[in-house]
């Protein structure tokens, strides 16, 4: 079993404090009802499943575990913020099988320019230019590739929710090039912030898996 491992003190935590005190308040089992993310009343825990990891989230003192070591919330404040906040304001659905650009749902104007630097650019210089580490690192996983641009991944981030992260790569003339995708459940229940963060996060989640 797994704890949260040691995360180091700096700008995140004021957020990550409040949420937390906004989730000791939470009635677990309407949020279970909500989300689907089954409440174990007699342990006193969430189970919740992101990016293909299992977690435990634990009401109210909050504390999450999983039983796998290197699962990426366990060293992440953003990605247990964005946990928590699923878990705060989220519920459950399924997409219609359409995907939609950050800019095609709510408030994507608004914030198309960083989500543009702090995802696309970013997956862009990541993936394209070691396309052949990318589909490697993809593959750890349960993502399904699919035919888009020179590599691209159907990815689900929490039941129900899905991106598809597209990758061109560079050459002499042009430089790498990236897509995400949401499946157009998406704005349901996540903020423009929130797929924001979902970027970061998948990208993070690939990152540390690439050699």
């Amino acid at each position: 079993m797994a704890e949260n491992k040691a995360i180091e003190n700096n700008k995140e935590m004021v957020p990550f404090e409040h949420y937390v005190e906004e989730f000791r308040k939470l009635d677990p089992d309407e949020a279970g009802q909500r989300t689907l993310c089954r409440w174990d009343a007699p342990a006193g825990c969430f189970h919740v499943r992101f990016l293909y990891a299992d977690y435990r989230v634990y009401h109210p003192a909050y504390r999450i575990e999983s039983d796998d070591p290197a699962a990426l919330a366990l060293g992440s404040i953003p990605a247990q913020i964005y946990l928590i906040r699923y878990l705060l304001e989220g519920r459950a659905s399924t997409g219609s099988g359409r995907f939609l650009n950050y800019r095609e749902m709510p408030w994507g104007d608004v914030y198309l320019t960083p989500f543009t630097g702090r995802v696309l650019k970013r997956a862009a210089f990541s993936f394209g230019t070691r396309l052949d580490a990318f589909r490697a690192a993809a593959e750890q996983t349960p993502a399904i590739p699919i035919r888009y641009g020179d590599a691209a991944y159907q990815i689900e981030v929490i039941p129900g929710y899905e991106v598809r992260l597209i990758v061109w790569e560079g050459d002499d003339e042009f430089p790498p090039n990236a897509q995400l995708l949401f499946s157009d459940n998406y704005p349901l229940a996540f903020s423009a912030e929130d797929r924001t963060v979902t970027g970061d996060l998948v990208i993070n989640e690939l990152k540390r898996r690439m050699r």
